[in-house]
């Protein structure tokens, strides 16, 4: 597969599209769907900023749209992609890019599925990551690859997690989704050394949204599975 910068560009433009489309669209349906029920049922019709339903939708929406974004956009012929599951290290720093708040180191672990748990060129995650001003972000996410020949690739991700701010950034809600990319260098066992970038947000289901961004130096050991290494 040959690098296209301009491809890549309107690719990555592509998935923000849909990301964001199908977050306003699960909001629209939850607050009409609210209004519906409050004026079948004689009540006042304000909408609340987060409700159970509003909660689902979202849910509802962030599989939705790596289901569809992810298996259009990852080439067809990386499904013979046999990486095994990995544990990915990361450290580097929050706030020096694109957010309007102090900087802190960040470390991160994270555990990424095998190709027992891939679905349509996407696989699982679990991981949390901890500043030095004491903030905590626990995730589950969803990502998947694209190869540029053997040794460079492209990962893909977003997440949905909870947030607690310690001593760093408000970030305005307790739920938070994470979206990003990492490119990489892969070995000949199958590990990787790459750089990525994550941006923070709740979508604004909170009061306020600022946002921040994650970059990181991050390792991906191959494992044969979380415990037993390959």
């Amino acid at each position: 597969m040959t690098f296209d910068l301009q491809k890549m560009t309107i690719m990555l433009d592509f998935l923000y599209f849909l990301k964001r489309s199908f977050l306003i669209m699960s909001l629209r349906i939850h607050d009409l769907f609210v209004l519906c029920w409050k004026k079948i049922n004689g009540a006042s019709c304000v909408v609340s900023k987060m409700t159970p339903i509003r909660l689902a939708s979202l849910g509802s929406a962030f599989f939705v749209f790596w289901l569809v974004a992810l298996s259009i956009v990852v080439p067809a012929a990386n499904a013979a992609n046999e990486d095994p599951a990995f544990i990915k290290l990361g450290a580097g720093d929050v706030g020096s890019c694109c957010a309007d708040r102090d900087q802190a180191g960040a470390f991160s672990i994270e555990y990424r599925a095998g190709p027992d748990l891939e679905l349509l060129h996407i696989r699982p995650s679990l991981g949390v990551l901890g500043t030095t001003d004491a903030s905590v972000y626990g995730w589950f996410g969803l990502s998947g690859d694209i190869f540029f020949g053997r040794r460079l690739v492209l990962n893909l991700g977003s997440a949905v997690g909870f947030y607690l701010d310690g001593e760093g950034q408000d970030l305005g809600h307790v739920l938070e989704f994470r979206s990003g990319a990492e490119l990489a260098w892969r070995f000949d066992n199958r590990a990787r050394l790459g750089v990525g970038i994550t941006h923070l947000s709740n979508a604004n289901i909170g009061d306020n949204n600022p946002g921040t961004e994650t970059v990181m130096l991050i390792y991906s050991h191959p494992l044969k599975n979380l415990f037993t290494e390959k």
